[in-house]
């Protein structure tokens, strides 16, 4: 979207969508930064979509208002039909591509690249390619030429078309682009061919200066953050971005993700769940929603929570605040059991192995214990089973060749990656050396991570060890 400085924030947004009044870009880009500032504005703008879709006959303006609007909300495939039924104006064929671009980038790696299928591809070209003429036309009606230009570039570089999409952008003359969209496309551009990182981050931060809160620019800087592991900088670029709608699935998939690794489980599922929201089938959110909340912390009941501090209370008391005979408190003191916890933690075997600690005073520990409802060995650890480890299989020539290149190769996901790097890994041969239990030791290494992991192996014809 084109930038325009200067518009007044804390519009009308009830009569701004269904209202006769003015809708354009400088309209839109008020609504945007109204949204950014007043998150309860969200709530204005969700009553005024409701008030219009509940409208029988619409007229296509009116339609242009509610298909922006849907599509700012986060909602590509709503706006799309809506828009179908509008005038056919420059604005309305520019957010049908915005539309189409968003429904294609659902398809693409970085967003679930296990469960990606052929017809999923097939959907993904299928709307790059609307996208496209989409901004085309909007361009021949009249439409920012830059904003469309830069748009289609973008169309093509999200379908892969990296050569094509770099000849459209070089089409556009930097010295006279004041464009946020230009400078954050093209720093994603340096980026994508591996060009220096400070040349991608000068071109983010150009783009910031045109719009401080670009979410494109900003979720790149926070990517780029999150990288070289400064989390702080990283997590406050991607709040950042998500405060521009529609909220971006990849800032809120990373934010997750940073939150996950902070043990901060609650704000993590509420970025899935807003995705969710949105997408209620999308794979990726859905796994590390489910993976977030066996993690532990979807809050423990209340009343769980008392019981287990009421437990660790009676497991702390001391064994000299009962009443025993001489006998039983010289057993245990020689023992070294001070507490019923230590008690609970004993088997009855081990008490009664201890000189002198006979049938009587056996009933007697029972007895206490019984009175807080507790039991002798309750939490006593199970007799460890010794078994053969086996011993691992030395590697051929050419595993050993695949065994040195260094993790980045398997390509893994954010979350799958940090756990290896927490875990000290660095090559795949460090990867296929460790058990499946050895990396699920590492916190947030869910099974979604391991068996993302074991296919990355076998692409290579590895498997885990013992595996």
């Amino acid at each position: 979207m084109v930038s325009t400085p200067n518009v007044a924030v804390g519009v009308d947004i009830r009569d701004l969508v269904t209202g006769t009044g003015p809708f354009g870009p400088a309209d839109i880009r008020g609504l945007l930064e109204t949204l950014a500032e007043d998150p309860a504005s969200h709530r204005d703008l969700r009553g005024a979509v409701q008030e219009l879709e509940s409208v029988g006959e619409r007229s296509p303006a009116s339609s242009v208002r509610l298909g922006v609007c849907q599509f700012i909300l986060g909602r590509p495939t709503e706006a799309i039909e809506t828009l179908k039924s509008a005038d056919g104006s420059a604005l309305a064929l520019f957010y049908a591509g915005q539309a189409h671009a968003a429904i294609g980038g659902l398809d693409q790696p970085d967003f679930d690249a296990s469960t990606r299928s052929e017809s999923s591809e097939s959907s993904a070209t299928s709307h790059f390619a609307d996208a496209q003429a989409a901004f085309a036309g909007a361009q021949k009606a009249g439409y920012d030429a830059t904003a469309c230009t830069v748009a289609i570039a973008a169309a093509l570089r999200a379908s892969g078309q990296l050569d094509a999409a770099s000849k459209i952008l070089d089409g556009i003359n930097p010295s006279q682009s004041d464009s946020a969209d230009y400078w954050a496309l093209k720093g994603s551009m340096l980026s994508d061919t591996h060009m220096p990182l400070t040349q991608a981050v000068e071109a983010f931060e150009k783009a910031l200066a045109i719009d401080a809160g670009h979410p494109g620019a900003l979720f790149a800087m926070g990517v780029i953050n999150d990288r070289v592991g400064n989390d702080e900088e990283a997590q406050d670029c991607f709040e950042r971005s998500l405060k521009r709608y529609p909220a971006s699935v990849g800032a809120l998939i990373n934010l997750g993700l940073i939150y996950e690794d902070k043990d901060d489980f609650k704000h993590a599922q509420r970025c899935y769940k807003r995705i969710l929201e949105a997408f209620p089938s999308h794979p990726r959110a859905r796994l590390f929603l489910k993976d977030s909340s066996a993690s532990g912390d979807l809050q423990m009941d209340e009343n769980e929570q008392k019981q287990r501090d009421r437990l660790d209370h009676v497991l702390s008391l001391p064994v000299t605040d009962f009443e025993l005979s001489v006998r039983s408190r010289n057993c245990l003191q020689k023992m070294g059991i001070m507490t019923l916890g230590d008690l609970a933690r004993t088997s009855e075997n081990a008490i009664l192995e201890s000189k002198n600690f006979g049938e009587t005073s056996l009933v007697e520990i029972k007895e206490m214990l019984a009175s807080k409802g507790l039991s002798l060995g309750q939490l006593a650890d199970p007799a460890p089973v010794e078994e053969p480890v086996p011993e691992p299989e030395e590697p051929s020539a050419d595993d050993q060749e695949v065994y040195s290149l260094p993790i980045g190769e398997l390509h893994l996901s954010v979350r799958a990656r940090k756990c290896t790097s927490k875990l000290g890994l660095q090559t795949i041969g460090d990867i296929a050396r460790r058990t499946g239990e050895d990396l699920m030791e590492c916190k947030n290494f869910g099974v979604t991570s391991l068996n993302e992991v074991r296919e990355k192996l076998a692409e290579r014809g590895l498997k885990l060890r013992g595996e």
